[in-house]
């Protein structure tokens, strides 16, 4: 089964950078949709961010846009999410997700591929 594995969280303060890091364990999915779900405490989880196969095509919630920005290398099987100008309500964790179809991916969709998560905390 494949496994997909994030790297990069942490503790940073308001308005610092972290960058996230997702390497799929078979080199199967090295060209399948990636993406990076997150929850926060007492809340539902929910869409950050979304790369096509080939990264032609990248997603963003509107709560994001303008400063996270998704990339991928497909040689090295592995999915980024780079987050500037921070807020204390990007504090959660970080799941990144893998889908043969994008839209699927978006949606969350029952069947598609989770990471472990990985903690993301903003201090004010």
């Amino acid at each position: 089964q494949v496994q997909l594995i994030e790297s990069g969280g942490g503790l940073v303060q308001a308005g610092g950078s972290l960058r996230l890091s997702c390497a799929a364990s078979e080199q199967t999915f090295a060209n399948y949709p990636k993406g990076w779900f997150r929850q926060a405490p007492g809340k539902e989880r929910e869409f950050v961010s979304a790369i096509s196969w080939n990264g032609a095509i990248t997603n963003y919630a509107e709560s994001v846009k303008g400063r996270f920005t998704i990339s991928r290398d497909n040689a090295k099987n592995t999915v980024y999410l780079q987050m500037n100008s921070l807020k204390p309500e990007d504090t959660a964790v970080y799941y990144c997700v893998a889908d043969w179809n994008l839209p699927r991916l978006q949606k969350g969709a029952s069947g598609i591929y989770w990471g472990q998560g990985a903690q993301v905390t903003v201090s004010s």
